[in-house]
């Protein structure tokens, strides 16, 4: 046998071989997303792991009447953002174990995904009720739970400190409690600052997108204030930092607060008594 027709024929070979690994990785990731992906349907494959803390919502796809040709990719591309957005908020879930208040996960994740997946749920609804019958009721599959006890609060957590004790783990959270890992780290330049998300009542669903701005430039104000506090260490005198870093960021602090409770206050009781969290300390 001539020695090029071998070569041909490992050149087949190869090919076929990696085609079919190919295949095989591309059918591993799309178990993966299925699985990861609107749960209401990933639940049986993910083998009860809800218990384990992960966010659970009803199926959507499953509940779809036909979908007329011309509306698929519109749909299609709406399901696949219901799946990123599970994504999002059960990373979320992961990485702020421990954090705020009882509400926590209720206004910081439950509460915007609802926002989130009603939104996304009724584009799928009017994409397909412009070919068809547009299908009703399918508001209801925008509410998720949280299974498993992974996302309950730390245990000492709430003692004293407005929810921040038992949070020196959790690296990161420069967040609505200003912990960034630094329960017993104050002492050596962090800002502290009393958790305002666990604090606040349930939030009528139209205000829960402002409230989730408000709150997360919070996050933002204590991260600003922070790195300024850590590039300006031996500067000024004995007030510096009072007055140059503290200072400003509790008047925005207020400022913001005040926001959130003004959204609230539009469809239902106002909370009071939020400005007392605005003060924070080295």
């Amino acid at each position: 046998m001539p020695a090029s027709g071998g070569r041909h024929r490992l050149s087949r070979r190869t090919k076929i071989a990696t085609a079919a690994l190919g295949l095989a990785i591309a059918g591993g990731a799309l178990a993966v997303a299925t699985t990861f992906g609107d749960p209401g349907a990933a639940n049986a494959a993910s083998g009860g792991q809800a218990a384990a803390g992960q966010i659970t919502c009803p199926d959507v796809a499953s509940k779809l009447p036909a979908i007329p040709a011309q509306a698929q990719a519109e749909v299609t591309r709406n399901l696949d953002l219901l799946n990123t957005q599970i994504s999002e908020a059960g990373n979320r879930l992961r990485t702020t174990v421990g954090q705020g208040g009882p509400n926590f996960v209720q206004n910081a994740i439950l509460g915007p995904l609802a926002d989130k997946r009603k939104s996304t749920i009724d584009r799928i609804a009017i994409s397909i009720g412009r070919r068809a019958e547009k299908p009703q009721g399918l508001d209801g599959l925008a509410t998720c739970s949280v299974g498993g006890t992974a996302a309950a609060p730390a245990p000492a957590q709430g003692t004293g400190n407005g929810g921040q004790n038992g949070n020196a783990g959790n690296n990161g959270n420069a967040g609505r409690n200003g912990n960034t890992g630094n329960t017993g780290n104050a002492g050596v330049g962090q800002i502290s600052c009393p958790d305002v998300a666990g604090k606040l009542p349930a939030i009528p669903a139209q205000a829960q997108a402002e409230v989730q701005r408000n709150l997360e430039l919070l996050n933002t104000q204590i991260s600003e204030a922070d790195n300024r506090l850590r590039t300006t260490v031996g500067q000024g005198g004995p007030n510096f930092v009072q007055n140059a870093i503290l200072g400003p960021l509790e008047d925005k602090r207020v400022a913001t607060i005040n926001r959130i409770a003004t959204a609230i206050g539009r469809t239902a009781a106002k909370p009071q008594g939020l400005d007392a969290l605005a003060p924070c300390s080295r």
